[in-house]
């Protein structure tokens, strides 16, 4: 495996784990050579696919870097690694994956991505959530932040969204 920082060919496995009920190993990777980490993933050649199903009931493949993509916006300029950003991809991955064999809803993989980022950060989940609901002016906006806020002060959370 090349290194994707310095190109060089010498690794070792740090860690690894099974995803998907098996069908997909996540391993950490450090580089000999520059001693930096990198992800790889394992999946075994299968001859389906799986399709996400959009809100104007087209059909488009499943792409895992997608999800990634969205969850990096969210997450831009706040405190998530990109550890946790694939953390977050591999549990939504699992939902889809334990779930659904041939097509999934683009509803059911945003509210997984919802899910699982509103433990990870409150402001980056506000705003995938900005995005995915598609909220129409800022009086819905503010009444998802009020509900975040009112969720958190019922679990004795504090300091969400500075306060």
């Amino acid at each position: 495996m090349r290194c994707p920082f310095c190109k060089e060919d010498r690794d070792k496995v740090v860690d690894s784990r099974s995803s998907d009920m098996g069908r997909v190993i996540r391993r950490r990777r450090q580089c000999l050579a520059c001693e930096k980490r990198f992800t790889t993933y394992e999946k075994i050649g299968e001859s389906f696919k799986l399709y996400v199903v959009k809100k104007d009931d087209s059909r488009v493949p499943y792409e895992r870097d997608k999800i990634i993509a969205g969850l990096q916006k969210a997450c831009y300029k706040r405190p998530v690694s990109a550890e946790q950003i694939q953390l977050v991809a591999d549990k939504v991955e699992e939902d889809v994956f334990r779930n659904f064999e041939k097509e999934v809803s683009s509803a059911f993989i945003g509210d997984s991505v919802m899910k699982h980022l509103r433990g990870v950060d409150k402001v980056a989940y506000i705003r995938f959530a900005s995005v995915y609901r598609d909220f129409k002016d800022a009086d819905e906006l503010i009444d998802e932040v009020s509900r975040e806020i009112s969720n958190a002060d019922q679990n004795g959370q504090k300091k969400l969204f500075g306060q």
